[in-house]
């Protein structure tokens, strides 16, 4: 689908959200048992961001679980942390079988690659990250309701290397 920018050149889309103002290139920057996230830009903030889609016929035809997963990602987009990967938009593609979230894109991927690519790490930055962490469950944890991780590990900590900070993904979809 493409999309016109502001000179007229033509984006190349291979996907455009029903509002418009995010668009899904085929780039994909990973994936997992049930979503695959590729990258994508806003254009209305000209920022890049990441496109995750969950394939509904992974949690079967079950209407109430399938409400109740897009009800728990919806969720997503009410926190407001540093440490918390930002959800931007969610909504249910009937038409292709998804659910689509739209998330803040850390620039250095996650912390097992990043670690795996910096093998040189001191303690004092282990100790950042850490703490930097810590923060961010702390804010789940006394979130109302109560958001529980359940998955916390270095493939969903998320690397911003330009600034040594780090941020935790919830997702309910690995």
């Amino acid at each position: 689908m493409p999309a016109e920018n502001w000179d007229g050149e033509v984006e190349a889309f291979a996907e455009i959200d029903p509002t418009g103002r995010f668009g899904r290139y085929n780039d994909l920057l990973g994936y997992g048992a049930v979503k695959k996230v590729y990258r994508g830009f806003d254009q209305e903030e000209g920022i890049e961001v990441a496109w995750n889609q969950v394939k509904l016929r992974n949690f079967s035809d079950d209407p109430v679980l399938i409400n109740r997963l897009h009800s728990e990602v919806e969720l997503l987009r009410n926190l407001s942390n540093k440490y918390i990967i930002v959800c931007y938009s969610v909504w249910k593609d009937d038409e292709h079988g998804n659910i689509n979230f739209i998330t803040e894109v850390c620039t250095s991927g996650n912390l097992r690659d990043y670690r795996k690519k910096h093998r040189h790490v001191s303690i004092k930055a282990f100790k950042k990250w850490s703490k930097q962490v810590l923060e961010g469950l702390e804010y789940l944890h006394t979130h109302d309701p109560c958001i529980i991780h359940r998955d916390l590990n270095c493939s969903n900590i998320f690397v911003n290397g330009n600034i040594g900070q780090v941020s935790l993904l919830v997702s309910y979809f690995d």
